[in-house]
C-alpha cells in the first residue's frame, strides 16, 4: 500500500542520541599523539555526528510519498485524516533542518582547523545540533502521528469499484463473499468501528474490486459525524458503481420506509450511478418493491450473478 514504506519517524532526542553515540565511536578509535590527531579526532566526531542526523533527516522526507502524485481517493484521505498542507510544512522543517545540520558541521570544523582548542569548539557544534534537533522535536512527532493513521488506511487498488451501501444485516458482507467466491480481506479502517470488506473478481482479464465499508454506508447521513461524511466523499474519486441493497423482508430490524430514506440520502451525496437491489427473495416475508431495480437472495445465490452482470455493465457504460 502507498504508506506502508513510511517508516516510524523518531524523536529528536533519539536522533540527537544515536548520533552522539557514533560520534563518540568514531572518537574512541583514534589515538591522540598531538595537535594534529586530535584536530582529526574532534573533526570525525563533528562529521559522523552530522552525517548520522542529516542522513536520517533525508530519509525520512524521502519515505513520505509525493503529495502531488497521489491517486486522488488516498489524497483527499490523506487531508481529511492529518492535513496535507500540514505534513508538506513539517517535511520541509526536516528539509530544512538536514542542510542545517550540514552547513553548521563545516563551519566548525573549519573554525576547528585554524583554532588551537579544537574540544572547545565540537561541543560548540554539538550544542547547535542539538538545539537544530529541538527545534523540529513538534514536526517529527506530527510526522510519526501521521505516519501511525495512514498506514490504518486500507489497501483500495486503482481498478473499477464496487461500494455496497444499506442498513446492517441486509446481505452486504454476504454478497461481497459470493460475489467474490472467496473471503474478502479485512481492512482497518481510521473513520469505521469495523474493518473494511474488499473482495476481487475477474472479468476477462478486467478485475473488479467490491467494498464494503462498514461504519460509513450503514445509517443515515445525519448520524455522521463531518469527518465521515467527507470520506464519503473521498470515494467519488474511485471508478466506482454504487450497489445499494434493500432487505424487502425487513428481518434486518429495519423498515422498508427506514432504508428508502437512507437510499435518497446516499442518491444525494453521491453522482455515482447507483442501483437498487432488494435481497432476500428466498423469505416469506419479501415484498416487491417499485424502487428497486432487481432483486436478489444473498443466501441462496439467486440473481447475484445477475446483479454483477449488471454492475459491470454499468462501470464500463461509465468508462465510456
Amino acid at each position: 500500500m502507498i504508506f506502508e514504506k513510511i517508516h516510524t519517524v523518531p524523536t529528536s532526542d533519539e536522533l540527537v542520541d544515536k548520533s552522539f553515540r557514533r560520534a563518540t565511536r568514531a572518537m574512541s578509535g583514534k589515538k591522540i599523539t598531538g595537535r594534529e590527531t586530535l584536530l582529526k579526532a574532534n573533526e570525525s566526531m563533528v562529521l559522523t555526528s552530522a552525517n548520522i542526523l542529516t542522513d536520517n533527516l533525508a530519509n525520512i522526507v524521502r519515505r513520505f510519498p509525493t503529495f502531488e502524485d497521489l491517486p486522488p481517493f488516498y489524497y483527499e484521505l490523506a487531508d481529511i485524516l492529518v492535513g496535507v498542507d500540514e505534513m508538506r510544512k513539517a517535511l520541509a522543517r526536516i528539509d530544512w533542518a538536514s542542510a542545517k545540520i550540514h552547513e553548521v558541521a563545516r563551519e566548525y570544523v573549519a573554525k576547528m582547523r585554524r583554532s588551537k582548542d579544537p574540544m572547545s569548539l565540537r561541543k560548540q557544534c554539538f550544542g547547535r545540533l542539538g538545539s537544530i534537533m529541538g527545534s523540529i522535536d513538534k514536526e517529527l512527532k506530527f510526522l510519526n502521528e501521521a505516519r501511525n493513521k495512514l498506514r490504518k488506511l486500507p489497501d483500495v487498488h486503482n481498478e473499477p469499484t464496487i461500494v455496497v451501501a444499506g442498513y446492517p444485516n441486509i446481505g452486504k458482507s454476504s454478497f461481497v463473499s459470493m460475489a467474490t467466491g472467496a473471503r474478502p480481506e479485512i481492512a482497518s479502517y481510521p473513520f469505521t468501528t469495523k474493518g473494511v470488506s474488499i473482495g476481487h473478481f475477474m472479468v476477462g482479464n478486467e478485475r473488479y474490486q467490491v467494498m464494503d465499508t462498514p461504519g460509513l454506508l450503514d445509517r443515515p447521513m445525519s448520524e455522521r459525524n463531518e469527518i465521515e461524511l467527507q470520506a464519503i466523499t473521498a470515494l467519488k474519486h474511485l471508478n466506482a458503481v454504487v450497489l445499494f441493497i434493500i432487505d424487502a423482508s425487513e428481518t434486518c430490524g429495519y423498515e422498508i420506509h427506514e432504508q428508502v430514506n437512507m437510499l435518497d440520502e446516499v442518491r444525494e451525496q453521491f453522482t455515482l450511478p447507483l442501483l437498487t437491489v432488494a435481497n432476500k427473495s428466498d423469505l416469506p416475508q419479501f415484498r416487491e418493491l417499485d424502487i428497486s431495480d432487481m432483486q436478489m437472495s444473498t443466501a441462496t445465490g439467486e440473481g447475484v450473478q445477475e446483479v454483477l452482470e449488471r454492475l459491470v455493465g454499468m462501470i464500463e457504460k461509465s468508462e465510456e
